[in-house]
């Protein structure tokens, strides 16, 4: 009962139609370009299509890992295996699965955000893994677009002129992190190569791939601007899939260099509609071997939406809660 409790509740917006994010936790704490918590539905159908729940989630380009944690929370997997190779997403991962959650999240709690405290926190030479964690989640909560890429400068007006305060919710990003405890034994998390990983596990029949590389095939930048670690062999990255003995559900961008890469190698494609964050209608791209689980229909969203969070007291009763929404 407690640990249900615990888990945010998000209120849905009933005007949206046909599919809204609203129904999706938000479990990351991450405000991650590129996220997939519009796709977390289809997730769940591809999840279910299968005749026996999957062994093992294999995600290799985990970042925000807002898949990885659907499949965790939901049990949609008896083991879900995070992949990431940039340091500072890795860093965040590895205090989380780690045992320093509580201290992540007390620490989140206790920092007074301004711009001045933010830059001379970001300017410091972290001296642990848990202090590089923090200091990513700052920089990805204070920059523009929660980009982590170097470069990335701190929100200066921010959303209706609260500046660097627009996506700083210390409350709610620590409930999400201190959540993440209760799934711990169904997360491993590896700070390593995504071709390496696939590779160890490519004859594992009982284990599934989510797989959603930065997006630069075609000489596309977009992921070059967003990732630190953007570069990938589009074409070894299909070839390595072909070869695996598990199914694979692949998420590009809808772009003829995509779709001619995917007919070479035999694989099915599905243009999937979706709205971006300013609400821009845009299409991306499945691809699998087989697609006949996806069913027509619906524009999915990834835009911001207002939800609850379940804060605890400590003091006399545990289960003493009020809830504070963001």
């Amino acid at each position: 009962m407690a640990q249900a409790l615990l888990l945010p509740e998000l209120e849905a917006d009933e005007r949206e139609k046909p599919v809204n994010v609203a129904s999706v936790p938000q479990r990351s704490p991450f405000r991650y370009p590129g996220g997939k918590t519009w796709l977390v539905p289809l997730f769940r159908r591809w999840m279910m299509s299968f005749s026996s729940q999957p062994k093992t989630l294999v995600e290799p380009f985990a970042g925000g890992g807002i898949i990885s944690l659907t499949a965790a929370f939901e049990h949609l997997a008896d083991r879900v295996v995070m992949v990431e190779l940039d340091e500072q997403i890795a860093a965040v991962w590895e205090t989380i699965l780690g045992g320093d959650a509580k201290w992540l999240a007390k620490k989140l709690l206790a920092f007074e955000l301004t711009t001045e405290s933010a830059k001379a926190e970001l300017a410091k030479p972290p001296q642990s893994c848990r202090e590089l964690a923090f200091q990513t989640i700052l920089k990805n909560r204070t920059a523009h677009g929660g980009i982590l890429a170097e470069g990335a400068g701190v929100l200066k007006h921010g959303e209706n002129g609260k500046g660097i305060l627009s996506r700083w919710y210390p409350q709610t990003i620590a409930k999400r992190i201190t959540n993440i405890e209760f799934v711990t034994k169904r997360l491993e998390f590896i700070h390593g190569n995504a071709f390496e990983i696939l590779t160890e596990y490519r004859n594992d029949k009982s284990a599934v791939f989510f797989i959603d590389p930065p997006y630069t095939a075609g000489g596309k930048r977009a992921g070059s601007r967003l990732y630190n670690h953007s570069e990938i062999d589009h074409e070894k990255l299909f070839s390595v899939c072909e070869k695996l003995h598990g199914d694979f559900l692949m998420t590009y961008d809808n772009a003829a260099e995509v779709l001619a890469l995917a007919e070479r190698h035999g694989f099915s494609t599905r243009p999937v509609a979706m709205k971006n964050t300013h609400h821009a209608e845009m299409s991306e791209l499945l691809i699998g071997r087989n697609l006949d689980w996806v069913e027509d229909g619906g524009v999915f969203r990834e835009e911001p939406i207002p939800f609850s969070v379940t804060v605890f007291a400590q003091r006399n009763n545990p289960l003493r809660r009020k809830a504070v929404t963001k």
